[in-house]
């Protein structure tokens, strides 16, 4: 008989978030497989929590190599529970390659739901929430965060970023340039903590209030693009479209034709307005 994996999501902020049979799991894994073993001490001394089995690490540094020792324990019938520092294992977190292994292995996966910083802040946001998309972190380099944003430019779903707090002034002139200035969206910080706070509004003026420093953890969800059509995106518009892109790396021609693609227009009316803004600089 094989083991099985469990996936547990942890509190984000409040400890009182735990779900009770996250307290079952930590009593009765047989190995517990934790991003960091100093955090899982202070959610278990918390929760008033005594561990019985085996405790090991398992972050980003050293999942590749600590994958096949847990898949071959589960193997030999262990019950392993997979917990990180906070939210749901997988999700922006160390999981995926120890999910994969035991799919491919064939052995139970099951989960123990929990909070979701994702969920949480899609709900408080007052955004539409039938539809959504999770991007998770951008990159770090501006050049390939323009790129990764200018991707989803004409995304129609909510979407939703985590971001450190130090880069997030950067991101949110960088959306700004990229959606728009009066694209909506919402910063949500420290969800369930002490100091949570969800500052709500276009991504302009979230930019400006951003520069004076912000801190804690940080999600940021924003606005689908409304459903436009031709007659509804004027010159100045298609340019900036153009600029945005090229400035993320395109060349001209390609940056033309996917804005293009997006309005719905024909290559040579963006490529007119291009040349008239051009000429009337």
């Amino acid at each position: 008989m094989t083991g099985t994996l469990v996936l547990a999501g942890t509190p984000i902020g409040d400890v009182a978030d735990a779900p009770p049979r996250l307290v079952a799991e930590l009593e009765g894994a047989d190995i517990v497989a934790a991003e960091d073993t100093r955090r899982l001490r202070g959610l278990t001394r918390a929760l008033g929590v005594h561990t019985t089995g085996r405790v090991v690490s398992y972050f980003e540094g050293n999942e590749s190599a600590r994958t096949p020792e847990l898949v071959e324990a589960l193997q030999g019938g262990a019950r392993v529970l997979l917990v990180t520092d906070a939210g749901m294992p997988s999700v922006s977190d160390p999981g995926y390659r120890l999910v994969a292994a035991a799919v491919e292995a064939d052995i139970k996966v099951t989960a123990v739901p929990g909070p979701s910083a994702v969920l949480t802040a899609l709900a408080l946001s007052g955004l539409p929430v039938d539809r959504f998309c999770f991007e998770g972190f951008l990159p770090r380099k501006a050049g390939e965060r323009l790129g990764r944003l200018k991707e989803v430019a004409a995304e129609r779903r909510t979407l939703v970023y985590f971001e450190a707090p130090h880069r997030l002034d950067d991101t949110l002139d960088a959306m700004a340039e990229v959606f728009g200035a009066d694209r909506r969206a919402a910063v949500c910080r420290e969800l369930t903590k002490t100091y949570e706070e969800v500052k709500r509004g276009p991504l302009g003026e979230l930019a400006a209030w951003a520069k004076e420093g912000v801190r804690g953890e940080i999600t940021v969800v924003v606005e689908g693009a409304p459903e436009t059509g031709p007659e509804e995106l004027d010159a100045a518009e298609l340019v900036r479209r153009v600029r945005v892109r090229e400035e993320a790396g395109e060349r001209r021609k390609e940056a033309i034709a996917a804005v293009a693609a997006e309005a719905g227009l024909p290559k040579r009316e963006v490529f007119d307005a291009v040349v008239a803004a051009k000429n009337a600089s």
